[in-house]
């Protein structure tokens, strides 16, 4: 591994590295956004011509859109919050799951828009979508600002901030609060909130078409490189994923550091890029395996409270109304999807000139070692 990336073999390091690159020369900055447009749009959708907007900063976060907090005042100086995501011009870090052909930033508001109005789990309000890329050099989506903590990911949330000064007992309702959000929106009919759409024309939704789907993604930003590790998990996968189950909307990336909490309750999910039409197990299996990168896979212990893979997959289909599954070859299938992610974004990395071409960082990184250790204890 080249010397500038050689100590992201651990997930702090590595994870504050991935970020730091990848915001590195964004499409977008304080400096060169139109704020006079902003403020102008805004105006019009609040019905008060006399809004002027000023551009607070970026929340840390990944890699699928700019997004700023902005703070719009009217004339009677009252200050309005929102959260302004922009579509960037670089390629999606997740594969394209629908056969329609619209902006990624536009995907995330659809499915954003059709959960607000089904009302079931708490989504921000939307302000609204832009696709005329004239105002802002790129279409955008606007929603409110909602207040709140979300757990720190770098460093992990079981070694500093609110989750470690939690008590046991809010620390195990925090985490059963998520899964029952999640839970929430895998009892979704697709009929009923209009996101068929997401499923391609002529395919069969379900885990058989996700694991083409991603492995065929993956193979293509390998460019013929070798990765052991990703060829013995896909033909896993492939023999083992079901091909008869329930398939409903999917997350797409379901983890505590995608719900903005008001204490122990979530009072927002966020994040729906890679939101897909799935099994209820596809979302499960991506939430665990994360868990597993905040705690063994970043040698951390659990803290007393904090309920372990088990107790979360028993708690996901108690608040499902289900009977329990075993959820192992999705946790496989979610850390093949973190391996096929980070050669994503380290090519988006090479393409912008942060990475040499020989860096091998894309193959030896926290994710293959997450699938690697998941692998290691399926025998």
């Amino acid at each position: 591994m080249d010397q500038q990336w050689g100590d992201c073999r651990s997930v702090k390091t590595f994870k504050w590295a991935l970020l730091r690159s990848a915001h590195r020369g964004g499409t977008m900055t304080n400096e060169v956004l139109n704020t006079e447009a902003l403020a102008k749009w805004i105006g019009e959708r609040m019905g008060s011509p006399s809004i002027t907007v000023e551009i607070g900063g970026r929340p840390s976060g990944g890699f699928s859109a700019e997004t700023l907090l902005v703070t719009a005042r009217d004339a009677a100086n009252t200050p309005f919050r929102f959260v302004v995501r922009l579509e960037t011009p670089e390629p999606a870090v997740y594969p394209t799951q629908s056969d329609l052909v619209m902006p990624e930033i536009e995907i995330q508001y659809r499915i954003m828009d059709a959960l607000r109005r089904d009302g079931i789990v708490p989504i921000a309000e939307l302000l609204g979508y832009e696709s005329d890329d004239r105002i802002l050099g790129t279409p955008f989506f606007v929603m409110h600002h909602v207040d709140g903590v979300v757990p720190i990911e770098s460093p992990p949330y079981s070694s500093e901030g609110f989750f470690t000064e939690m008590r046991p007992e809010q620390r195990t309702s925090l985490i059963s609060s998520g899964l029952q959000e999640m839970a929430r929106l895998h009892s979704l009919p697709l009929n009923t909130i209009d996101l068929g759409w997401l499923a391609p024309a002529g395919v069969t939704p379900g885990s058989k078409h996700l694991a083409n789907l991603w492995k065929s993604f993956g193979d293509d930003e390998l460019r013929g490189r070798s990765h052991p590790l990703l060829d013995s998990a896909w033909e896993a996968i492939a023999a083992e994923l079901p091909s008869n189950e329930r398939t409903g909307l999917c997350w797409g990336d379901p983890r505590p550091g995608n719900i903005i909490w008001n204490g122990t309750s979530p009072a927002c999910l966020t994040d729906f890029e890679a939101a897909c039409i799935g099994p209820p197990e596809f979302d499960l299996g991506w939430w665990l395996m994360f868990d597993r990168t905040m705690h063994e896979l970043a040698g951390l212990d659990r803290l007393a409270g904090d309920p372990t893979r088990d107790e979360q997959r028993s708690i996901y289909f108690q608040h499902a109304g289900r009977p329990e599954i075993d959820t192992a070859t999705h946790e496989l299938f979610a850390a093949a999807r973190y391996c096929v992610i980070v050669v994503r974004v380290m090519n988006r990395l090479e393409q912008r000139g942060l990475l040499p071409a020989d860096s091998m960082v894309w193959r030896d990184n926290p994710a293959s070692e997450c699938l690697e250790m998941i692998i290691a204890e399926r025998g």
